[in-house]
């Protein structure tokens, strides 16, 4: 659409069944936005009306049970406006649908059933709309007509939303009593209730100023580098805000370097300048290293670049979110590493206390502290949407698992910062005369892995190799005994043992970790940590054979009842599906096993059989 033309993106949204599709389809209809064919093949029900939901519910599973799965996008112009209107899924099932639509609208209509007044999945969606940004919203009493057009009932389902909508911070808040099946007070005013006094909500939506995002200075995430033939190499991506133009300096982030504009292309062609949304390739003066995922900026109104920062999410994965575990992390045009490392508490939607929580659950609302495992350039949401949003996905599924908003960066982001070392691991792996490994064993209690770790040590030591081993029950007697054994406390004693063992690699050490590590993500997280030297040793015991043996009378505590979360028992071990190597203790004797691993070693080079002790690298 040509710039000088106002757009207004709108939202619907509420809970399932409300009216948000009828709303839409009605107010279609009534502008004639409607082609003939699809009009005529619309179902005319008993009572002669049109189902106009089905105009936006486009899918075959929607038609059939009768609700909104996807995002149905419509355009139309109106009393000399163009709208672009995004219907959102009711069902908690698809709250991320709804965030989709929420990402890039400018104003809400949240729907709500006269005759059930706000429930919960309103006070939810109220929330994630004020958490992306939206200031202004509509609330559309529908199905007015049900409760014969009674006054009292609007009247005290916005006082109700009122007082929501002030701990919201909503700038501009309409209610509208309507009848989305009827049209009453869609496009125009309704005959049938004299005793409100407001617009349509056509008129509304008609008159409605947007206020303008708070924006940074300029700000463009790089998504692309761009080679010409025999050409300068060019910076491709879109404004998030600001403007820029030839001549101008900019800082590339995280890297510091500072350069300045020689070029400005925008659809092919070169321009003087460029401002905030539109896509461009800048050619530099300088010859710098900037890859996708970096941030040109500012120089004098610089973005933050940390690590470390707290953020609002939405939990939409359906596994519980237990902090401490590894995911990725997509803000701009930059994917990186994130542990959700703390949750400072979650949001009761209805009531907005804040409540402690060492969880949180599918679709709820929470602040967290994450940590990146690498830098990331950002601002606060409030400063700016591009640079303050992000997804969070899971690794394993590659589905969107959080979506969320950067609060502030958290002071020790900056201030903590890795010396550089005069001696490297490699300067203490040469001095060892050994490269460093990690041996990770893990299976279920009583599966042998200490036995076989304590073996393999003892031969390993017998050859000249430097190692530590770092066994689960000694480390829960010193730097872990703080913790239990519920499922946040099992990931963190992992995460604090893979720390442990990253640290002993640094000293360029043979590690040989037992842990039982029933989760695949917690083992997973380790071996992000070292990806290099992490070998996975899955020692493969069933579990009758494990119960048999019983070493510390555990098994028979668990099946007893008197241990709660036991692995094997009344929580589940996840067996490694691509482990680098399988110990079978039916098939190998404990002697066999140690040999077995030391052959792995050296297999990788990680020492030398033939030395008669740890041989010096020359």
């Amino acid at each position: 659409m040509a710039a000088d033309q106002r757009v207004l993106k709108i939202l619907t949204c509420g809970s399932v069944d409300d009216g948000k599709s009828t709303l839409i389809g009605r107010l279609l209809y009534e502008q004639r936005q409607i082609p003939d064919d699809e009009l005529a093949a619309l179902p005319i029900g008993a009572d002669a009306v049109v189902d106009y939901s089905l105009l936006l519910d486009g899918l075959e599973p929607e038609r059939e049970q009768g609700i909104t799965i996807d995002v149905a996008y419509r355009y139309f112009r109106a009393a000399d406006r163009h709208f672009i209107v995004a219907d959102t899924p009711g069902h908690e099932q698809y709250v991320r649908n709804m965030i989709t639509g929420a990402s890039t609208s400018d104003l809400a209509i949240l729907l709500v059933d006269a005759r059930n007044g706000l429930t919960s999945q309103t006070f939810r969606h109220a929330h994630i709309v004020s958490i992306m940004g939206i200031r202004h919203v509509v609330l559309a009493v529908n199905k007015i007509d049900l409760v014969n057009f009674d006054a009292q009932v609007f009247q005290s389902i916005c006082a109700d939303f009122a007082k929501l909508a002030e701990l919201l911070q909503f700038s501009d808040v309409a209610m509208i009593p309507v009848s989305a099946l009827l049209g009453d007070n869609v496009s125009t005013r309704s005959s049938r209730m004299k005793w409100y006094e407001g617009p349509s909500l056509l008129q509304h939506l008609a008159r409605t100023e947007v206020l303008e995002k708070a924006t940074t200075g300029f700000r463009m995430p790089v998504q692309l580098i761009v080679r010409s033939d025999g050409g300068p190499r060019g910076v491709a991506g879109t404004i998030a805000s600001g403007q820029i133009a030839i001549g101008d300096k900019i800082v590339l982030l995280p890297s510091g370097r500072i350069t300045s504009i020689k070029e400005i292309s925008s659809a092919g062609r070169p321009v003087g300048r460029a401002e905030a949304r539109e896509a461009v390739t800048l050619t530099l003066s300088d010859h710098v290293d900037v890859a996708r995922g970096d941030v040109a900026a500012a120089p004098f109104d610089q973005p933050h670049v940390g690590s470390q920062f707290v953020a609002q999410i939405v939990w939409l994965g359906d596994e519980t979110l237990h902090p401490g575990r590894s995911y990725l992390l997509k803000q701009g045009t930059r994917t990186v590493g994130v542990s959700i490392t703390a949750i400072k508490y979650r949001v009761d939607v209805q009531t907005m206390a804040h409540e402690a929580a060492k969880d949180l659950r599918t679709n709820e609302i929470g602040v967290c502290n994450l940590i990146t495992a690498a830098p990331l350039v950002f601002d606060s949401y409030a400063d700016n949407a591009t640079m303050g949003g992000l997804i969070v996905i899971d690794r394993a599924t590659n589905m969107t698992v959080a979506a969320g908003i950067v609060l502030h960066p958290l002071t020790r982001s900056t201030t903590i910062r890795p010396p550089a070392l005069f001696v490297t691991k490699d300067a203490r792996a040469h001095l060892n005369g050994h490269r460093p490994a990690l041996l990770w064993l893990t299976g279920l209690s009583g599966a042998g892995k200490s036995t076989i770790a304590n073996a393999t040590e003892a031969k390993l030591n017998a050859m000249g190799v430097h190692t530590i081993l770092l066994d689960g029950d000694c480390l829960r007697g010193g730097i872990n005994k703080d913790l239990g054994f519920t499922e946040t406390d099992r990931i963190e004693n992992i995460r604090r043992a893979g720390e442990v063992s990253k640290l002993m690699l640094e000293a360029g050490l043979v590690v040989l970790c037992s842990f039982i590590s029933p989760f695949a993500a917690d083992r997973r997280m380790v071996r992000e940590l070292m990806p290099d030297e992490f070998i996975e040793v899955f020692v493969d015991t069933p579990l009758e054979t494990c119960i048999e043996r019983d070493p510390k009378g555990l098994y028979r505590r668990a099946l007893n009842g008197e241990i709660k979360n036991f692995t094997g028992i009344s929580q589940a071990y996840e067996q490694p599906e691509h482990a680098e190597v399988t110990i079978r203790t039916d098939e190998l004797t404990v002697e066999g096993a140690a040999d077995h691993l030391v052959s792995e070693l050296a297999r990788r080079g990680i020492f030398d059989l033939s030395g008669k002790s740890g041989p010096r690298h020359e």
